[in-house]
């Protein structure tokens, strides 16, 4: 976001930005994060948080200090989710993943050059990794669903975003040098599941398969995640079949609710 004045298209791109650091969490922001995380001046985000509450879209949580999101969103969402119902399609496949490995289970969809992670079903053992949970962004390329998605992208959509890598990646941009995302896609590509070795926290690995849209481009991916002694080599060939079989199960399922969802 830049600070040039507030009008026209501007006012929209900066509401989005907001809105979806709002919804990166159940609990919301403080203004304090809202600026940072926004690069607008306090004055202009408190201005359009207090036009956002008057609408409904955002409250003022008056325990806690955060900002949250309001009644309208919840209702926004509930429409969207009637038109394509990502949840009834998705949980069927999270739950299988989570059963049969003993992992957490993710779904993400792509947004732009991000991933967004929208659901969650938890596995049965006991030691976890939270670095991924339900509204967490990260760019494409970086963790196991970016990897996924990114790897099974054209070649020149790819080049185009690794060309300014690190301003991509921003604050993950250490942990993911250019060499070693490269080699990742290709690894990605020739096994059709990524590998995050604890690239994004030490000691956290995931694995990830692309979910296909109608046009056969990647639009969402499995992952699961744990701690590293889950992953060991002679493990990760077992959960990157699983993951592949649940995520050509999905394409499937995907593109029959597309259908669906069109003719009515």
């Amino acid at each position: 976001m830049n600070q040039a004045p507030v009008q026209g298209a501007q006012v929209v791109s900066r509401i989005a930005g907001l809105l979806r650091i709002v919804g990166r969490k159940p609990e919301g922001s403080p203004l304090v994060e809202l600026v940072r995380d926004s690069g607008l001046t306090r004055p202009t985000v408190h201005r359009l948080l207090t036009s956002l509450a008057a609408e409904g879209l955002l409250d003022h949580d008056p325990l806690s200090g955060n900002w949250v999101l309001g009644p309208e969103a919840l209702l926004m969402g509930s429409v969207a989710a009637a038109r394509f119902p990502l949840e009834d399609l998705a949980r069927p496949s999270l739950r299988r993943l989570a059963e049969e490995t003993g992992e957490s289970a993710f779904f993400s969809i792509r947004r732009g050059v991000e991933t967004v992670c929208l659901l969650r079903e938890e596995g049965s053992f006991p030691v976890r990794s939270f670095v991924l949970h339900e509204g967490v962004r990260f760019p494409l390329g970086v963790a196991s669903a970016g990897t996924a998605i990114m790897a099974f992208l054209p070649e020149a959509e790819q080049e185009q975003i690794l060309g300014d890598w690190a301003a991509h990646a921003g604050k993950y941009a250490d942990g993911h040098p250019e060499g070693v995302v490269r080699n990742n896609l290709h690894q990605t590509r020739r096994r059709g599941y990524s590998v995050n070795p604890g690239l994004v926290l030490e000691g956290s690995w995931g694995m990830g398969a692309a979910v296909f849209d109608q046009a056969g481009r990647p639009a969402w991916a499995l992952s699961l995640t744990g701690i590293e002694p889950r992953f060991r080599e002679d493990r990760r060939e077992l959960l990157g079949r699983l993951l592949l079989e649940e995520a050509h199960r999905l394409t499937v399922r995907l593109g029959a609710g597309g259908q669906r969802g069109r003719q009515n």
